[in-house]
């Protein structure tokens, strides 16, 4: 990702060296990435894989440019419905055929920090612990996984999630007590 150009006044900036070890940045930066995923994951994984990836890379980005649109009508919620189901098939596809073949692991980052907590935690009288990286899979039974279904219906019902916020009942809440 490094090596990608930055592109327009204000659409593609430039990425950080390690994208992988990106966190707390705003939203513009991982829409930034997945715009530029395809293109920059051409060619890295063999080809049945490489397939699976760029379909599913390909069906995130149509999720996320339907599901950012400002102004819905039925056809586009119902488009959004379609795009998260197949989303969803994807998702799946992607797990049982792709996850299963890689060995991944956490962050060196991620080992790093949970070796300290280790040291932290330690008695004098325990013996260290080793600083290898634990495996990481990819987890489907998540509350984000599960919501991607209701996105459709929630915007059909409250509209956009930018035209509406808690800060309202958060002030509302202080001024009665």
């Amino acid at each position: 990702f490094h090596e990608i150009c930055s592109f327009g006044k204000g659409s593609i900036w430039r990425f950080p060296p390690d994208v992988s070890e990106m966190h707390q940045h705003a939203a513009w930066h991982f829409e930034n990435v997945l715009q530029c995923a395809i293109p920059a994951f051409e060619g890295l994984f063999p080809p049945d894989h490489d397939n699976i990836i760029h379909t599913l890379l390909f069906c995130l980005a149509q999720w996320h440019a339907l599901a950012k649109l400002r102004l819905h009508t039925d056809n586009s919620l119902e488009l959004l419905k379609h795009t998260t189901r197949l989303l969803g098939q994807q998702l799946r596809k992607f797990k049982e055929f792709t996850c299963t073949t890689f060995q991944t692991t956490e962050l060196p980052s991620e080992a790093a920090a949970w070796q300290r907590a280790r040291e932290a935690k330690a008695d004098s009288m325990s013996a260290p612990c080793s600083g290898m990286r634990r495996p990481k899979t990819f987890n489907l039974s998540t509350y984000k996984m599960h919501a991607l279904g209701d996105y459709a219906d929630t915007i059909r019902m409250f509209g956009m999630t930018d035209s509406y916020t808690t800060q309202i009942v958060s002030q509302a809440c202080r001024a009665s007590t």
